[in-house]
C-alpha cells in the first residue's frame, strides 16, 4: 500500500500519479493498481527512477475516472511488476510508434533509446497527445483531425519514412489494436522486426485466471509485449477479446466496453 506522493495533470483527460518506492522494472511491464472499494486494474509504469515511479491514466471508464481524481496522500495498492517488457537491441536502428495513451508504455522505453530513433506519435486530436514536450528528441506528430502535426495515421508517416530509404531495423509500437495491427502488417511487408504491447482485461496479472488470453498466449504472463513471431500465430490479434464475463466478442466491441 502506497500513498500518492504527487499528482501531475498532463491533459484534460490524463493525470500522472507518482509514488515513492523502488521497483525492478523493464519498460513495457505493468503493475496492478487497487483503489480500495473500487476495483483493481493494470497500468504500465510511465516514469521510473531509483526511488520513484508513476502511472499515467486516461479518464475513460468508472475506475480510471476515479483514479484521475486521486490526490496527494491518497492510498492505493500496488502489485507487480508483472509480464515481459520490450527487448532492446542497441545495434538496430529503431522506430517508436505511439498512438494516443499508448505513449505511456513506450515512455520509459524511449528514454533508453538513442537520440536518432524515429519517433512517430499520433492521436485523435491535439488534446489527446500525451507527453508532447517530455522527450529531448525529434518527434513526428499526426492527428486524426489535423489539429496538430500532419493529418492522418501513424502508418502513413512510417510508410513514408520506409519509402524514403531510412534504415529501420526494429519497430516498437503501442496504441489502439487496429493501429498496432497495421504497423505489424507494414513491418511484415518490409521485413522489419516488430514488437507491440497488447492490452486485454486482466484479473490476476500472473497467468492463473485466463481472462486475458489472446490466441494461445496469456497476455499478462507471456506479454504484454509480443514480437512478430508470436503475433503471426495469435488469431485473436485485432479480431476478438474476452469481456469481464468471459464472453468472446469482436475487438471493436471490446474496445467500446473498455471505455465504459
Amino acid at each position: 500500500m502506497l500513498r500518492v506522493s504527487k499528482k501531475q495533470v498532463e491533459r484534460p483527460d490524463f493525470a500522472t500519479l507518482f509514488f515513492k518506492g523502488s521497483l525492478t522494472f523493464q519498460p513495457g511491464q505493468f503493475i496492478m493498481v487497487w483503489i480500495p472499494g473500487v476495483d483493481e486494474k493494470p497500468y504500465t509504469i510511465s516514469y521510473h527512477c531509483d526511488d520513484t515511479f508513476a502511472i499515467t491514466i486516461e479518464a475513460k471508464g468508472v475506475f480510471s475516472k476515479k483514479a484521475v481524481r486521486l490526490e496527494k496522500g491518497d492510498l492505493v495498492g500496488i502489485r507487480g511488476p508483472f509480464g515481459n517488457g520490450f527487448t532492446l537491441y542497441p545495434d538496430r536502428s529503431a522506430a517508436v510508434i505511439a498512438g494516443g495513451c499508448g505513449m505511456a508504455p513506450l515512455a520509459t522505453l524511449v528514454e533508453k533509446l538513442p537520440k536518432d530513433t524515429l519517433f512517430i506519435h499520433g492521436a485523435r486530436s491535439e488534446k489527446h497527445l500525451l507527453f508532447p514536450d517530455r522527450f529531448n528528441l525529434e518527434r513526428q506528430f499526426c492527428t486524426d483531425d489535423g489539429s496538430f502535426g500532419q493529418k492522418g495515421r501513424v502508418t502513413d508517416l512510417l510508410e513514408a519514412q520506409i519509402a524514403s530509404g531510412r534504415k529501420i531495423e526494429q519497430v516498437y509500437a503501442c496504441g489502439p489494436e487496429i493501429m498496432m495491427h497495421s504497423v505489424f502488417a507494414l513491418c511484415q511487408a518490409h521485413g522489419i522486426a516488430c514488437q507491440v504491447s497488447l492490452e486485454r482485461y486482466m484479473r490476476c496479472g500472473f497467468g492463473v485466471c485466463g481472462a486475458c488470453v489472446c490466441g494461445d498466449q496469456v497476455v499478462c504472463k507471456d506479454g504484454p509485449v509480443f514480437d512478430a513471431a508470436a503475433l503471426q500465430n495469435m488469431n485473436d490479434f485485432n479480431t476478438s477479446a474476452l469481456l469481464k464475463s468471459g464472453q468472446k466478442v469482436p475487438i471493436s466491441q471490446y474496445a467500446s466496453w473498455r471505455c465504459q
